[in-house]
């Protein structure tokens, strides 16, 4: 598996020396993500508030030679992200890189059934986190010089509105799309790239915390595949796939690439849109 090769010789890092923040970072496409930019040279800060769990992917990093720190902060919470970059500059000195990439499902239900509360968790992590996180970040990349801005948005809200129950799910994924054009054009001055990512079904964990109201069922509409809803592989993607285009975006290869929402999902989303 990718997270066990240790790091690239210095002349095939396409990320050498960069500092790299990842929110979300202790699994699924942060996880990977925050891997394979250390094993491309990258000093990785990976900021999530499950300790055990990036404190795991340090290790995994720093035994393959590369170099991580985690820190404990809450992308809902302005303080907590605030305090998070400033660790970050204070251990690095800068900031190149910054992966929004944190969010949940939340609770599935439909509308007239969704609780109010539910509702606001779901915008609050995933909308205001990816708000917060882009505004104490900017400060960094601006001194900087410049760098790079990804943030984890979905096929749904953008090309998928078929999944019932993800009303504030998509509300908040097609959200972060709009944030990530207006943060494009208003950051360009200052050589601040910003793009988004819009993942397919991907094999991740974040189903297992994900809640499904028994009023779901009253407002299925049944669609079948006969040949399977994954036109590329016939499965959902995995983590290290796009862990790749994170790379692409993240590193100087991507120099003229800003404003862009990127699909990374086999085609999925052409079939169910």
């Amino acid at each position: 598996m990718e997270h066990h090769q240790a790091v690239y010789p210095a002349e095939q890092q396409r990320l050498r020396g960069k500092v790299a923040v990842v929110t979300g970072g202790g699994s699924g496409i942060g996880k990977a993500s925050a891997l394979l930019m250390a094993r491309h040279g990258a000093k990785v800060c990976l900021l999530d508030r499950d300790g055990e769990r990036v404190n795991q992917v340090c290790r995994e990093i720093e035994q393959a030679g590369g170099q991580a720190v985690a820190i404990d902060a809450d992308i809902s919470v302005p303080e907590s992200m605030e305090r998070a970059f400033r660790d970050v500059f204070g251990r690095h000195g800068s900031v190149d890189i910054v992966f929004a990439n944190a969010g949940v499902n939340g609770v599935l239900a439909p509308i007239e059934h969704m609780a109010v509360q539910d509702w606001e968790r779901t915008v609050d992590i995933n909308l205001k986190g990816t708000f917060l996180t882009l505004k104490y970040a900017v400060p960094h990349l601006r001194d900087a010089g410049g760098g790079s801005i990804i943030i984890t948005s979905s096929i749904n809200g953008n090309r998928v509105f078929s999944n019932l129950g993800f009303s504030a799910y998509s509300t908040t994924k097609a959200g972060q799309v709009a944030m990530m054009k207006m943060a494009a054009l208003e950051l360009a001055q200052y050589r601040i790239r910003v793009n988004a990512i819009c993942p397919g079904a991907i094999a991740t964990n974040i189903d297992q915390s994900t809640e499904r109201t028994p009023e779901l069922e009253e407002i299925e509409i049944p669609v079948e595949f006969p040949e399977g809803d994954h036109p590329l592989e016939r499965r959902p993607g995995s983590a290290e796939q796009v862990a790749q285009l994170v790379l692409f975006l993240a590193s100087g290869e991507s120099s003229h690439v800003t404003g862009t929402e990127v699909y990374v999902d086999g085609a999925e989303s052409l079939l169910r849109g």
